[in-house]
């Protein structure tokens, strides 16, 4: 494999096959890459030898952790914003692509899938997770929002599972995630390399998927679910943390936890992502990411971000001062700025 290629895209067999191949990054995510993936998904809609794409993460960690953050917001401290949203533009549009792509559209998960690794995943015909599949969200962490079609996808996850992983960051192994309909299939470990092999033959892409399909198991966020539904839809932040300390009142181990956990997060991130679920029900996937790339060009201009990525990413320190730095400090109107429309930098979606 030619690892000066950050992302690989050849044809194999009836495959377009994509290869996310910066392992040591855990295949982040680069603006090359993300040109290299729309010229190549552009190439292979209109090519009738390629019946199927193929994307996998090159290594044994990671499919893809997400966007390269800590680059972004270098860009952004040297004032080179543009830059820093050019990635998230094209990232964007890609995703709305490979949305609509008109051929199966395979992602073959066997490690973290996490940002925008979720972007060029989610959104395609199939998910297949194998035993080491570890998905999430985890953007409120670092004063962000969880992105890359975010927006459309958790409003439309079970109950209020959605709004949970949003506000949470939660991680969700392959059970999980075969529940909540974010994979599609499972599969061993063992047997990527045999799937990978019958997709590049040509076989029917739901007899190669079937044939080696497993049961993952009992889904542990079930026994939760109640209490998710009951407390996540309650009408604010604020009110999802008083009913989840009342649950922990009662013995929910669980509700105490997540009532912890979030009280770490950005209170704007937190504020950011309960509208964006809120909304993104009635959203469209095109006006679900013309409405993120709103999102993302204010808070490139924010102090959350930068401070969450340094606490987190770079000084490591994992003591983030959030500004503001509580819920009730929030003001619902630089809330709604967010979402305001950018006029003329609007995201197209060619």
């Amino acid at each position: 494999m030619d690892d000066s290629r950050e992302a690989i895209c050849e044809r194999h067999g009836e495959a377009g096959v994509i290869t996310l191949n910066r392992p040591k990054a855990l295949n982040a995510l680069t603006l090359s890459m993300v040109r290299e993936m729309r010229r190549a998904l552009d190439a292979w809609a209109a090519d009738p030898a390629v019946s199927r794409i193929v994307v996998e993460g090159a290594g044994e960690k990671a499919f893809c952790a997400g966007g390269d953050i800590r680059r972004l917001t270098e860009l952004g401290r040297a004032g080179q914003k543009a830059e820093g949203l050019a990635f998230w533009r094209e990232e964007y549009q890609l995703n709305a692509l490979i949305k609509r792509y008109p051929k199966p559209y395979i992602s073959l998960v066997d490690g973290i899938v996490m940002g925008g690794g979720v972007g060029v995943s989610l959104h395609g015909s199939h998910r297949v997770a194998g035993e080491r599949y570890l998905f999430a969200m985890p953007e409120v962490g670092i004063g962000f929002f969880p992105d890359v079609g975010g927006t459309y996808a958790l409003p439309r996850l079970p109950g209020q599972t959605g709004m949970y992983l949003a506000l949470t960051g939660e991680r969700v192994k392959r059970a999980d995630a075969k529940m909540l309909g974010l994979a599609t299939h499972a599969i061993d470990s063992k047997d990527f390399g045999a799937l990978r092999q019958a997709l590049v033959d040509g076989e029917p892409v739901e007899n190669a998927l079937m044939r080696v399909s497993v049961d993952p198991g009992a889904a542990p966020l079930a026994d939760q679910r109640a209490v998710i539904d009951a407390c996540f839809s309650a009408g604010s932040v604020s009110a999802i943390l008083q009913r989840l300390d009342e649950a922990a009142e009662k013995g929910s181990d669980f509700a105490a936890r997540t009532a912890a956990g979030m009280r770490t997060k950005s209170p704007t991130s937190m504020c950011i992502a309960f509208e964006q679920v809120r909304r993104g029900a009635e959203m469209d996937f095109e006006e679900a990411m013309r409405t993120e790339f709103r999102i993302v060009s204010r808070i490139f201009d924010g102090h959350d971000f930068y401070e969450g990525v340094r606490a987190v990413l770079v000084d490591k320190d994992n003591q983030p001062r959030w500004q503001p730095a509580s819920l009730e400090e929030v003001d619902p109107a630089a809330i709604d700025r967010h979402f305001a429309s950018l006029g003329e930098r609007d995201l197209e979606i060619a």
